[in-house]
C-alpha cells in the first residue's frame, strides 16, 4: 500500500469516480464519494457508471455530474464518445474502485494525471498509485482504502441513497391499497444468476406463512421478475401481499423497502438497496460467501447460507446450474428456518 501523503484539501479541482459494474457495486461505492466530497469539499466531485444504474445516484448530493458510459451497447463508439467528455472536462484526479481494463484506458487515455485504483489485475499498469486489494473484507472497506493515499482517517461505511418526497408519496399510495397491517415484510426472489436464486417453492411457503402471521409481503423485483413474484403470491394464497415488481424506478424502490421493516432476499441488488435505505436485511447465499465482500453489514442484519458445504463458493457471481448438480446450498436453507428467526425477531402473531 502507499504510504499516507500529505496534501491540502484542495489540491485538485476536478474528481473523477469511477463504478461501471452492476447494481450492489454502484450502492457499495457511496461511501467513497461521500468521503472524497468531504475531503475535498471545494472540489468537483463526478462519477462515471453505466446508463442502467446511474438512476441510483440522483440526488444525491455529493456529485455534481454523472457520466453515463455504455459499454453494453456500442462499447467502441461508446468509449470514444466518453474518452471526449472525459478529456474536455480535464480532470485531475480518478479514483477508480472497479479494477476494469477499460476504465484504466479511459483514465489514462483521458489525460488524468493521477489514477488511484486497487493493485490487480492488467489495468494496474496504467495507474499511478496501487493499493492493496485486501481478500476477506467488506467491499465498502475496501474501496475506503482509495482514500488512503491522502489520510488515515476513518470514514462512515453506511451507504446511502436519495429518493424524492414524491418517490415515497408514490409508494405510499401504492401501499395504502393493501390496508392496514402489524409489519411490512420485503420480499426480493429475483436475481440475474439463477444459482443465486433460493427456490420459487420455498418464497412460496414462506410467503404463506408471513401472510398467516399477519404479515404484509412487499415483493420487490425488475419487470423481468413481475411474474415470478405474481406467481410466488398466487401460489401462496396470500390475501395481504403486494407486488410492485417491475413497477417501481429504481429509487421508488428503495423508498418502498424502507417502508418495510425486513427484507428477505437473495444475494442480489435489493439487499444493498436495503442497507442503503437503513432496512433491516435477510440474505440467502447458495453460490457466493461473505467472504467475497458483498454481504450485508448493519447490526440485524441475518445471513442463512450452508457453511460447511464442501463446493462452496462455486462462483463469484454464481452461475447458471448447479455445477455439482445438486443445488444443496439452496435447497438445505429451508422456509422455516427463516421464517422462525423472522418469527422470533419482529414477533409475528397468528391470525389461524
Amino acid at each position: 500500500m502507499m504510504e499516507h501523503e500529505t496534501l491540502p484539501n484542495d489540491t485538485y479541482n476536478k474528481i473523477l469516480i469511477i463504478q461501471t459494474a452492476f447494481i450492489g457495486d454502484t450502492i457499495l461505492v457511496t461511501p467513497l464519494i461521500r468521503a472524497a466530497r468531504h475531503f475535498f469539499p471545494q472540489t468537483q466531485i463526478d462519477i462515471m457508471v453505466i446508463p442502467q444504474t446511474a438512476p441510483l445516484l440522483d440526488n444525491n448530493p455529493h456529485i455534481q455530474h454523472i457520466i453515463r458510459f455504455d459499454k453494453r451497447d456500442q462499447k467502441r463508439k461508446a468509449f470514444v464518445q466518453t474518452l471526449k467528455q472525459l478529456r474536455a472536462t480535464n480532470y485531475d484526479l480518478a479514483l477508480a474502485p472497479h479494477s476494469s481494463m477499460t476504465s484504466a484506458l479511459l483514465m489514462k487515455c483521458s489525460g488524468i494525471p493521477r489514477r488511484i485504483g486497487f493493485n490487480r489485475h492488467f489495468a494496474r499498469y496504467l495507474l499511478t498509485d496501487r493499493i492493496d486489494y485486501l481478500a476477506n473484507q467488506l467491499e465498502i472497506d475496501r474501496n475506503l482504502q482509495l482514500m488512503s493515499v491522502f489520510t488515515a482517517k476513518p470514514f462512515d461505511r453506511q451507504t446511502e441513497l436519495f429518493p424524492l418526497t414524491e418517490d415515497f408519496e408514490n409508494v405510499r399510495n401504492m401501499l395504502s391499497k393493501g390496508g392496514q397491517v402489524p409489519i411490512r415484510i420485503g420480499i426480493a426472489p429475483g436475481s440475474v444468476w439463477p444459482t443465486k436464486r433460493w427456490p420459487q417453492s420455498y418464497f412460496i411457503t414462506l410467503t404463506d406463512l408471513l401472510d398467516r402471521h399477519n404479515a404484509q409481503c412487499i415483493f420487490i423485483g425488475s419487470r423481468h421478475e413481475q411474474t415470478l413474484c405474481r406467481s410466488i403470491i398466487e401460489k401462496s394464497g396470500a390475501q395481504h401481499a403486494v407486488n410492485l415488481a417491475g413497477k417501481l424506478s429504481l429509487l421508488e424502490s428503495a423508498a418502498a423497502i424502507q417502508q418495510c421493516s425486513v427484507v428477505v432476499t437473495n444475494d442480489s441488488g435489493a439487499l444493498h438497496i436495503a442497507n442503503a435505505m437503513q432496512t433491516d436485511v435477510y440474505a440467502i447465499f447458495g453460490p457466493t460467501v461473505r467472504s467475497f465482500g458483498f454481504f450485508p453489514f448493519r447490526e440485524n442484519d441475518v445471513v442463512f447460507e450452508n457453511e460447511h458445504l464442501y463446493c462452496r463458493p462455486c462462483a463469484k457471481h454464481g452461475g447458471k446450474k448447479c455445477p455439482e448438480k445438486h443445488f444443496r446450498c439452496m435447497l438445505e436453507i429451508h422456509p422455516k428456518t427463516v421464517f422462525n428467526v423472522l418469527s422470533r425477531n419482529y414477533h409475528l402473531s397468528s391470525n389461524s
